[in-house]
């Protein structure tokens, strides 16, 4: 429920504010005054376009507002869930508009985009205008209405859940298959590298081991005579260091009593006969090692090789960086030969959900079959109350392949003077047959379907005497359940409002300015008469107003 609009700067609106009632709630008003421009302001909070022009005052902004009761509609729920926004007991739309044009929306004083605005404003405000019903012209809205009045929207729901589970798994499949092609290309090329790599057998660090022992198998002789003269000269010449230091110790120790200071030296000097010994024996230990073969020089050589080739190959540096590779096209190699496997399991699945839904599709349709003849009947009885007794409708119903909306396509064809040649509504209805169908056709579905606050802009355009009799009966039943927000010019139909609201002009020192009030029980008999008979009501047009109001 709409419960509050407030308009500041805006066309002519100075400022406005007005609270709406429950049930039906009527606009009336001169032409001119600004009962349309209510209905733009409004459309700012639903989502519609603006710029700068929509201001009354160019140095200040535009600000609309719309306050509504909180629905208890899943869809709604949905909504702040999917978009993480807090849902409070009242769901405040706003919108501003800066003299520089640019806007902003606000659900609840939190930034939105617009589009946001728009999928919420959607669930909250049915605005129907005088040649904008096209929603009725849609397959998609038809078949609402059809699954509503079939009483199968949960099983519409189940369907469209499993429709779209379908829909993923076909396209997991498609997007498989795509890769799998792709990959499959270069399979060949990537199993070559991969064989290379594996028939190479290279172990982390082997290259760089492989680069020390190259360089000590080419300089072995050198390695070797000069670790063999260390050995010589330390403990293997005719006077090695390591004898001649061990007779200076000696030496020192026998005069060692006659100075404090000389046992350190001789300390010293064994320490280092030692380390000298040892250094002797570690360079005899090596140069026995050291290998001169050439066949291993050569075979070293050759695995160099191998490794340099595959290190430039694979544009790396170290061995490592090789084996990562491999276990990288290793992966990749695993991953192609999976996604046969997978491809078929995804699309088993595909069909196995295809199938589902096709089964929901065939009830739905069984459920809108049944319901066809049944609503043209009580279409065709609404559309004689409003004014239009020969006027037919006919629903055909074909089908196709399955989609979201199961597998029937609708078309609603119309036929305005019992001519027997039906055609598509949306090509031969004039813009008030289309309202007034539409007003029929929302009254029949309003209890079966969530419907939001519906708003009707002058919809009664074309009509008079009993026809508009009748479209406000219709409003009034639709405000038993749904809050119905009308303007109209017609008499018949204000005269049922639960709240009538009087838009005028009003000359103030800034110029001509809308304003908006409710009207009292004894303003209404005026203002209805006044529609009626003129701006000087007779007598007989104020008992013929009271009259109307009384048959409420």
């Amino acid at each position: 429920m709409l419960s509050r609009l407030y308009i500041r700067n805006y066309a002519i609106i100075r400022e406005v504010e007005v609270s709406f009632d429950k049930g039906l709630n009527i606009i009336t008003g001169e032409t001119g005054a600004g009962k349309s421009i209510l209905v733009g302001a409004l459309g700012l909070i639903l989502g519609a376009r603006s710029d700068s022009s929509a201001l009354l005052d160019t140095s200040s902004k535009c600000l609309v507002e719309g306050t509504f009761l909180h629905p208890e509609h899943a869809s709604v729920q949905a909504f702040f869930t999917e978009n993480e926004l807090d849902p409070e007991k009242e769901i405040i739309l706003r919108r501003e508009i800066s003299p520089a044009g640019k806007s902003r929306a606000f659900i609840n004083d939190t930034p939105v985009n617009l589009s946001q605005l728009q999928q919420l404003a959607s669930l909250l405000v049915d605005l129907h205008q005088q040649f904008e019903t096209l929603d009725l012209g849609q397959n998609s809205f038809q078949l609402d209405m059809l699954d509503a009045l079939a009483g199968q929207l949960p099983l519409r729901k189940t369907f469209t859940g499993v429709w779209h589970r379908y829909r993923s798994a076909q396209q997991e499949w498609e997007r498989l298959e795509a890769e799998k092609a792709r990959e499959q290309k270069e399979f060949d090329y990537y199993q070559f590298l991969f064989q290379e790599l594996e028939d190479a057998a290279f172990q982390p660090g082997e290259i760089e081991e492989l680069e020390a022992e190259q360089q000590l198998l080419e300089h072995a002789g050198q390695v070797t005579v000069a670790l063999q003269r260390v050995h010589m000269a330390l403990d293997a010449d005719e006077q090695p260091v390591t004898q001649l230091l061990r007779s200076l110790s000696q030496q020192l120790d026998a005069v060692s009593p006659f100075h404090s200071g000389i046992g350190s030296l001789v300390e010293r000097l064994r320490s280092t006969q030692i380390e000298l010994k040892d250094i002797a024996g570690e360079a005899e230990r090596i140069a026995s090692g050291v290998n001169m073969d050439e066949k291993r020089r050569a075979e070293v050589a050759e695995r160099l090789s191998l490794g340099y080739k595959l290190l430039k190959k694979h544009q790396v540096s170290e061995t490592i960086e090789l084996i990562r590779i491999q276990e990288t096209i290793s992966e990749r190699l695993r991953k192609v030969a999976s996604l046969d496997t997978d491809s078929a399991g995804m699309l088993a699945e595909a069909e196995r959900l295809r199938k589902e839904a096709e089964q929901l599709a065939g009830k739905l349709s069984e459920g809108r079959k049944k319901v066809i003849p049944g609503f043209e009947v009580q279409v065709h009885q609404l559309l004689e109350r409003v004014g239009m007794p020969n006027a037919r409708i006919r629903i055909r119903m074909e089908k196709e392949p399955l989609s979201v909306w199961g597998m029937d396509a609708v078309d609603f064809l119309f036929d305005a003077n019992k001519s027997g040649r039906f055609e598509p509504l949306r090509k031969v209805a004039s813009g008030g047959e289309f309202s007034r169908l539409l007003l029929c056709i929302k009254t029949l579905i309003g209890g079966s379907l969530a419907m939001p606050v519906m708003i009707f802009d002058e919809i009664d355009s074309g009509i008079s005497g009993e026809a508009a009799r009748q479209v406000g009966i219709l409003m009034k039943e639709m405000g038993r359940s749904h809050q119905v927000i009308s303007i109209t010019h017609q008499p018949q139909i204000a005269a049922r409002a639960d709240a009538h609201f009087y838009v005028f002009k009003q000359e103030t020192s800034e110029g001509i300015r809308t304003q908006l009030r409710r009207l009292e029980p004894a303003e209404r008999v005026d203002s209805i008469a006044r529609m009626m008979s003129g701006e000087n009501p007779s007598a007989t047009a104020l008992n013929n107003a009271r009259e109307l109001i009384a048959a409420n």
